[in-house]
């Protein structure tokens, strides 16, 4: 048996980079959420802190930071994050008994949806609200606003623990709440910051429509998920234990494609190897994918290609479906959005193929409306 492979390179690496430095000035604010201007090791950085967490901060505050992220060149999470004030010990105090982030360092309390509201989510169901589920964050913005588009639906997003754990670091949450594209927002699992909180995704899938009446609910991860070069080592693929997740509550689960004539990385063109990994194998029930209506030809033709050698036309109703209002209405509100540095127009498969998914889940909203009489 031959030893473990090591990475000699990485060996001496510190899993995790302290700092020293000092606010300069105080940027954007947002509800949770504080950017920074820092100086650090000689130098000026952008820095985010959660006060929810760390307390206050003002200009002159000597405060801890951790520079891993920036130390490492990463993109999403290419700024240093306060892990607290260096001059005053502070205490936050949060209502709840539940727990998150727990055992680690910033840990907090939480007053979350089970103990608010513990009747409502034993007895509700979802009552056949369509559940989207999408493998990248991004994708929320269409998705949001083509269910708004074909339906005027009441929209909540659940934020899974896949990636970013507290949901305060998402500036599209905020800029979708400000165009009035999203009604609510639950951080679930170890995922902590939204207007409500929820111990798994199941009860935030039961809060959303239980609690906060959604009748589209979206889920995903939050900004800067963890992919890899290898089949299961990626972790959008809990996305389909969502769309379980949805059947098994009694909603109507839908699945958004992750689609991309754009990207340089094979195994992301045209359908995505997590969203056909995610359909064939990780996903247990029925559900439906929006395949986006795409006027190149050859895309086209690449998509239901790809959908059709894995054999999910057996497995899945699959249901192509215009994206554009979807991205229309993202424009109309004045919401820009990009995913991996691309806009709508220079990635117009991968906003299509997300609002394709709003669309269908908004025209099934719809259909589910009671008949109110004029």
């Amino acid at each position: 048996m031959s030893p473990p492979r090591s990475n000699a390179s990485n060996a001496d690496a510190p899993l995790i980079r302290l700092r020293t430095g000092t606010v300069v000035s105080l940027g954007a604010r947002r509800p949770g959420a504080l950017e920074l201007r820092v100086d650090v090791d000689g130098e000026q950085a952008d820095a985010l802190a959660y006060p929810g967490l760390v307390g206050p901060i003002s200009p002159g505050d000597r405060v801890v930071l951790n520079t891993t992220a920036v130390d490492l060149g990463l993109g999403t999470g290419g700024l240093h994050l306060v892990v607290a004030s260096a001059d005053a010990s502070s205490e936050v105090r949060h209502r709840g008994r539940v727990i998150k982030a727990r055992y680690l360092p910033h840990q907090a309390a939480v007053h979350a949806l089970e103990e608010a509201h513990a009747d409502v989510l034993d007895e509700a169901r979802l009552g056949g609200v369509p559940v989207v589920a999408a493998p990248l964050h991004s994708m929320i913005a269409p998705i949001a606003a083509g269910a708004k588009a074909a339906a005027g639906a009441n929209v909540v997003y659940v934020m899974t623990d896949g990636a970013a754990l507290h949901g305060r670091f998402s500036r599209l949450v905020d800029a979708l709440r400000r165009a009035e594209l999203l009604d609510g927002f639950i951080t679930a699992g170890q995922a902590l910051g939204g207007d409500h909180e929820a111990v798994t995704p199941w009860s935030a899938l039961l809060g959303a429509v239980g609690v906060l009446n959604a009748e589209v609910v979206v889920v995903a991860d939050g900004p800067g998920n963890s992919g890899t070069a290898t089949t299961w080592g990626v972790s959008a693929l809990a996305n389909g234990h969502a769309l379980d997740a949805a059947a098994t509550l009694g909603g109507r689960p839908v699945a958004a494609l992750r689609v991309s004539f754009a990207d340089a990385r094979h195994r992301h063109r045209g359908v995505s190897h997590h969203s056909l990994t995610i359909l064939e194998h990780v996903c247990h029930v029925a559900a439906n994918v929006a395949v986006p209506a795409l006027e190149d030809e050859a895309e086209r033709t690449a998509v239901w290609d790809a959908l059709r050698s894995r054999g999910l036309e057996d497995r899945h109703q699959l249901v192509e479906v215009d994206g554009r209002p979807g991205v229309e209405e993202l424009e109309r509100r004045g919401v820009e959005v990009t995913s991996m540095g691309r806009s709508p127009a220079d990635d117009r498969a991968f906003f299509l193929a997300a609002g394709a998914a709003g669309v269908l889940a908004g025209r099934m909203a719809a259909q589910s409306r009671p008949y109110r009489p004029g």
